[in-house]
């Protein structure tokens, strides 16, 4: 939101005697998110186009990023005229510093410049990490920051069960708003900066969003200040708080029951991969649990007819297709319900080794960290997060209520061999890559590994197998230099059979 937009927007609040706007990121960030379209209408939202996502029947650019920021312009789309090429660290610096000096003249509020890759060739060999690119990077500028008094240090519980320490202040003005809280981020921050209760603190808002603390003044530290320790025990729930070797922060072991997980735990509970409860999405997970008929996921399938239809936009066959799909749910896999319970550092691959290799509930429920980490990719990390999570009364609990509730699966005797047929891909590794013509991503997996095979997302030298369907990406590339072999679906077909 343009800055002269933002400031006739808090004057019509006014007039109309509402709240005002902190600033034009929030006003932004409140319009969009407003059910009603017509309000995000008036309020004068613009973007700046910064690349191309997908094209069609265009000419578009094929060497330069920068042609590409060219060629949209002359198609009227709205590109910052602040961009330009330059060649060099130097120069980049001396593109910030320009850019830092027009900060305040610019018609728009900034937090620092973008520099990227300008050959788009190399842009793609350079590629991504998870959802971030590595051609390119922020240079952020330096924080606003003020003085102020800490008050208290609260611990918060997030949906995962990660305890975040939370800096009570003073009340304190800085950058664009008035802060009251700030994250001390853990346990180890608190202590590398020698935070106390009481003292009188350095506060910035980090990418001039997050407030966070700084540092002390020493030098006004009181006699009276207090040493903070984190709790051993969640403050939502009461479960046991551990920390895990190698990771920074405490978390909540109650994961099926502590209140500040609920709309964690029943979505992943859910999710297409797990429980795969179809149509219980974001919303309808924050109206159970707002309104509180639903607790646990265990309570998913006490739900009643009109529980269901009660709620916000739910009419009776909507209500009903949901208590469909919860009853569908109940025949499950071991390992989709493995998955389902939401276990730290337990993901599919994981949960498929504990249901191959245990082959049922009780024996995972009372397998100790030695008997865990005889399962191949099970360390010590993982194996004391399992055991920490079944170590809950109330998480076995939750599992026996959703046994009693009638969600079930095929258990084996003992630990499984495998086939013949699984053994000739067991060990071996798959990279899928392109669209296949008759079967998807997900079909192609499931039978890859059905089979005793592995499905990994990059292409590296411990590759045995790259399908490839049409439009392949890097990985392609990579395979065939690499000298990987490569198959079409049908030759991936021939292998499964």
């Amino acid at each position: 939101m343009l800055k002269a937009d933002f400031l006739a927007l808090n004057q019509r609040q006014l007039a109309k005697g509402e709240k005002e706007f902190a600033n034009p990121r929030n006003a932004a960030a409140g319009s969009l998110r407003q059910l009603d379209p017509g309000i995000t209408a008036t309020r004068r939202l613009t973007f700046f186009a910064y690349g191309i996502g997908e094209y069609q029947n265009a000419h578009m650019p094929q060497d330069k990023h920068s042609q590409v920021m060219a060629y949209l312009a002359a198609l009227h789309f709205p590109v910052a005229k602040e961009c330009t090429v330059v060649t060099g660290l130097q120069e980049l610096l001396a593109y910030y510093q320009a850019i830092g000096a027009q900060r305040e003249s610019l018609p728009y509020d900034i937090d620092g410049v973008v520099y990227k890759v300008n050959a788009l060739q190399q842009q793609e060999q350079l590629g991504f990490v998870s959802r971030a690119p590595r051609f390119a990077i922020a240079h952020k500028f330096p924080a606003q920051e003020a003085v102020t008094q800490l008050l208290d240090i609260d611990v918060q519980v997030g949906r995962t069960g990660a305890l975040t320490p939370v800096a009570r202040l003073k009340p304190v003005f800085v950058g664009g708003v008035t802060v009251t809280n700030a994250t001390l981020h853990n346990a180890d921050e608190i202590e590398r900066k020698d935070v106390r209760i009481g003292d009188t603190v350095i506060v910035r808002r980090a990418g001039d969003v997050i407030p966070e603390v700084v540092s002390v003044i020493l030098d006004k530290r009181p006699v009276d200040a207090q040493v903070f320790a984190m709790p051993a025990h969640c403050p939502v729930c009461g479960a046991k708080a551990v920390r895990l070797p190698g990771e920074a922060v405490s978390r909540c072991t109650g994961g099926l029951f502590c209140p500040a997980q609920r709309k964690q735990a029943i979505l992943h509970f859910a999710s297409r991969r797990a429980m795969d409860i179809e149509g219980l999405g974001d919303k309808l997970a924050d109206q159970m649990v707002d309104n509180a008929i639903v607790r646990t996921p265990a309570d998913l399938y006490k739900l009643g007819l009109t529980a269901l239809a009660n709620l916000e936009r739910m009419a009776d066959k909507s209500a009903n297709n949901i208590l469909s799909a919860i009853e569908k749910s109940k025949q499950t896999t071991l390992a989709r319900f493995i998955y389902a319970l939401g276990i730290r550092n337990v993901g599919e691959a994981t949960a498929k080794e504990l249901a191959a290799h245990l082959g049922s509930l009780d024996r995972l429920i009372e397998a100790d960290n030695e008997r865990l980490q005889q399962i191949p990719d099970i360390g010590p990390v993982v194996a004391q997060s399992i055991v920490d999570f079944f170590a809950e009364q109330h998480n076995c609990e939750v599992i026996e209520q959703l046994r009693a509730s009638g969600v079930h699966w095929d258990e084996h005797a003992g630990e499984p061999e495998l086939s013949s047929a699984a053994a000739l891909l067991q060990g071996k590794t798959f990279v899928l890559t392109g669209t296949l013509p008759n079967m998807s991503r997900e079909e192609a997996k499931e039978s890859i590994e059905s089979l005793g095979g592995k499905v990994t997302g990059s292409v590296s030298k411990k590759t045995d197998y790259v399908v490839v369907g049409a439009d392949p990406g890097s990985k392609y590339d990579k395979a065939l230099s690499l000298g990987i072999t490569i198959l079409d679906e049908a030759e991936l077909q021939a292998l499964l059979q």
